[in-house]
């Protein structure tokens, strides 16, 4: 398949700007892929379309401050994005505007904080050096902004009012350049009656990073890779997803990053603790060994994020699917809506 089967007209307005003040309030479409049917719901009706013995999967990766703004030593205004570090105290970034942006230069982001370029590569991400005065991830705590998605739209003096409502209320290890989207709805009383419910709890860590949401730049989507990111799968974790697999229970990723690392650490039937790389790409063809339902929001049209829930939904039945949540003024992306497939 071709990545234009995946496109989809949206208006700019459901592109959510910001999040409802009530995690749980979101809307829900229930997707039953084995016939298409469809229900709309809310977020915080979860439970009942939960079974018990349900093992559901969260990612609990935590989102750092990965915006810096700065200035050269010209006194021009320099946004840089952290993308992966790749050395002590080295990282790719995604700067702008990056003509200004010759080895060696100096960018100065507060008294404590500058970096010097190293090196710009062919993709248009620059490579920089940090020099800190103290301990570097306190420092990014102190002035770094959170990583918004580009279509989210905030004034420079509004820019950090995200930093608590992009991050999942289970967030606990540090890494992620974005938020696991689909968790943002979940709340503390949402998980304890998700467990009223019979089901159980697992977490896994994903920091998600570029490969995310890096756009799709091939039509034939056997040639596209998403670029690999860091997991961790505990003892305890792969125990419990180990259990429901001999168990025949279902398991409930929560994200499309879930989806992704579980697929990943499958060796012989059986889910691999330890960290590791997720290298997976799931395209049409792909069979999923492990997850028998998904929450995620909703996606870019031609999106890898996009692809991956069509595969596992069936291409027709999501692409009706979002068809009826444009007509029905879902809320789209980061801050919006999602989908339960099962």
């Amino acid at each position: 398949m071709n990545i234009s089967d995946f496109d989809y007209d949206l208006p700019e307005e459901l592109i959510a700007q910001d999040p409802l003040r009530e995690r749980s309030a979101s809307r829900m479409l229930t997707v039953d892929r084995s016939n298409g049917g469809r229900t709309d719901a809310r977020f915080y009706d979860l439970p009942k379309f939960i079974r018990k013995g349900d093992l559901v999967v969260l990612n609990n990766t935590k989102v750092f401050p990965a915006r810096l703004f700065g200035k050269s030593e010209t006194g021009a205004n320099i946004e840089v994005f952290l993308v992966k570090e790749t050395g002590e105290k080295i990282w790719e970034t995604l700067a702008r505007p990056a003509r200004r942006l010759k080895p060696g230069k100096k960018i100065v982001f507060s008294e404590k904080l500058s970096a010097e370029v190293i090196e710009k590569n062919d993709e248009g991400k620059v490579l920089v050096k940090f020099d800190a005065v103290g301990e570097f991830d306190a420092i990014l705590d102190d002035i770094g902004q959170t990583p918004l998605p580009p279509y989210i739209k905030r004034d420079q003096g509004d820019l950090d009012k995200d930093r608590e409502r992009y991050q999942t209320v289970f967030a606990k290890s540090r890494g992620a350049i974005a938020a696991p989207t689909a968790g943002l709805h979940f709340t503390p009383e949402i998980l304890n009656n998700v467990r009223n419910a019979g089901a159980e709890i697992a977490e896994l860590t994903l920091h998600v990073g570029y490969g995310t949401f890096e756009p799709v730049r091939v039509d034939d989507l056997s040639e596209h890779r998403v670029m690999p990111e860091r997991i961790e799968i505990t003892d305890e974790t792969a125990d419990r997803l180990n259990r429901a697999i001999v168990e025949k229970r279902r398991i409930v990723a929560v994200g499309t990053t879930t989806t992704r690392a579980l697929e990943s650490s499958v060796e012989k039937g059986r889910i691999a603790a330890g960290k590791r790389e997720a290298k997976l790409t799931v395209t049409p063809g792909y069979r999923f060994k492990i997850i028998g339902g998904l929450i995620t929001n909703f996606h870019l049209p031609k999106s890898s994020l996009l692809v991956l829930v069509s595969t596992f939904g069936g291409h027709q039945t999501i692409m009706n699917a979002y068809r009826h949540a444009v007509e029905n003024r879902y809320r789209f992306y980061s801050y919006g809506d999602c989908m339960f497939i099962f």
